[in-house]
């Protein structure tokens, strides 16, 4: 059972808060793997609400809410009221008016899901406000770790590519932090931003010394949408040089893995062979991604069926 009844980022967990997340989608993973629909875990309804788009962590959320008996639907923005100019928070309250007990949210604003789970009675899952925090990706990225590695306690993380737009980036410091690794940031200085080493991370601009020793390669895609131009000449001149292939990947431990939180640009921020090869782990966050938001998901609704405080929302 969670504290709050939001989950708004990896900076309000505590380690033990980690664990217990890990050790509950352990055991839903068991279930999604083995196929046991019939058991519905819990019973309320969950609204998707994406002002950005998405693939996995939008699916995935939704499939988690049908195996453990919530009534999922989605607020396609392109036919809702949003289209008229409603403001993210009237929308938002409207959902909270129809008795809905999670709203799982994708803003590109930061701080969106902290706005709107301070005015809702409703659960508040975010799935990834701006450049701010994206949670439930690094418990499914811790998740997937510890899986692989068995435990965090002294181990190097390199995280390669587009730090200054990457939430993800962002929450995996803060969970691999709180667990015990050591993480190394490398890329161009144009989206490696200054003060990383203050969220606890170490930052080397050469791609190779950084990979240099690592037990885990994590590269994050070039976000070109969010980027302003002249952050590098061409996806290319990336790729030569901070791309992660076979060389560049040697440098890393012997069992060391590659991982990547979707979608890949492949040859860009990671050669394809990377991306195939047996060290890989990317398809299975994917399913551990289900898991980790099953386990979430049924955390908040035992913390709502404890009693909720009364509603602060207010006029604004």
């Amino acid at each position: 059972m969670l504290k709050n009844k939001d989950l708004l980022g990896i900076k309000e967990l505590s380690k033990e808060e980690l664990l217990e997340i890990f050790n509950l989608a352990k055991d839903m993973k068991k279930k999604l793997l083995n196929h046991k629909e019939e058991e519905k875990i819990i019973k309320g309804n969950m609204t998707t609400l994406f002002y950005e788009n998405s693939t996995r962590t939008k699916h995935s959320f939704s499939v988690a809410g049908q195996n453990v008996g919530l009534l999922v639907s989605d607020l396609g923005l392109s036919t809702s009221s949003v289209k008229k100019g409603e403001s993210l928070y009237d929308t938002a309250v409207t959902i909270d008016q129809m008795g809905t007990d999670v709203v799982v949210m994708r803003h590109s604003s930061s701080g969106a899901a902290h706005f709107i789970a301070k005015n809702i009675k409703a659960s508040v899952i975010n799935a990834g406000d701006g450049t701010n925090e994206h949670p439930t990706q690094a418990l499914l990225d811790g998740m997937t770790i510890l899986e692989e590695k068995g435990s965090f306690e002294g181990l190097n993380v390199c995280i390669a590519g587009d730090i200054a737009n990457s939430r993800v980036a962002r929450s995996n410091i803060y969970a691999l932090n709180k667990l015990g690794a050591n993480v190394i940031l490398t890329g161009p200085t144009t989206l490696l931003p200054k003060g990383m080493e203050q969220l606890g991370a170490k930052v080397n601009y050469n791609v190779r010394e950084a990979v240099k020793n690592a037990d885990v390669v994590m590269g994050l895609r070039i976000q070109l949408e969010r980027q302003k131009s002249g952050a590098f000449p061409d996806l290319r001149e990336y790729s030569n040089l901070f791309g992660v292939d076979e060389e560049v990947f040697s440098y890393a431990k012997p069992d060391a893995i590659i991982m990547h939180p979707g979608p890949v640009n492949r040859n860009v921020e990671l050669s394809s062979t990377i991306i195939d090869a047996p060290y890989s782990t990317i398809n299975k966050q994917v399913t551990n991604g289900v898991a980790v938001r099953m386990a979430i998901l049924q955390m908040i609704m035992e913390t709502r069926s404890n009693g909720l405080p009364k509603s602060i929302r207010k006029v604004i």
